[in-house]
């Protein structure tokens, strides 16, 4: 099965897409990742056209788990009419601070050069892996 153009993700509260929904604008998808114990953790943001295609993504460095959890909140917090719930967005890509963030496509299968088809999704860099049925369920 391939990827669809729409990649649905399902909103579980209290879990690892506690925070994504839809605003006056359009869709979102926050969360914060890095290493729980390390140096720091991203606080992370991305916003999409209601049509589901990447908007801007704003993403900073905390330097703990609870200062990019009060960080991921106020961004939250300045959403217009935000609504917590399901979505479907388009992959997408973003490079910052030496690392991948977004919505990128993999592809699991063997493929002769040239013809690499791809089947599933991760969104990075916090490793949440989607793919058929395309439910919007994700694995870890």
């Amino acid at each position: 099965m391939t990827v669809p153009e729409l990649i649905p993700i399902v909103h579980e509260p209290g879990y690892r897409t506690d925070t994504i929904g839809r605003f006056a604008r359009g869709q979102f998808f926050g969360h914060v990742t890095g290493e729980r114990d390390g140096p720091g953790c991203w606080a992370v943001l991305h916003k999409f056209k209601p049509d589901g295609s990447h908007i801007h993504s704003a993403i900073e460095l905390a330097p703990g788990v609870l200062e990019a959890e009060a960080r991921l909140q106020e961004w939250l917090d300045h959403l217009p009419r935000r609504v917590y719930g399901d979505i479907a967005i388009a992959p997408f890509e973003e490079r910052r601070h030496g690392e991948v963030f977004g919505l990128v496509l993999k592809s699991r299968g063997e493929y002769p050069p040239g013809e690499e088809q791809f089947d599933s999704a991760e969104f990075y860099p916090c490793d949440l892996g989607f793919g058929a049925p395309w439910d919007g369920l994700y694995s870890t």
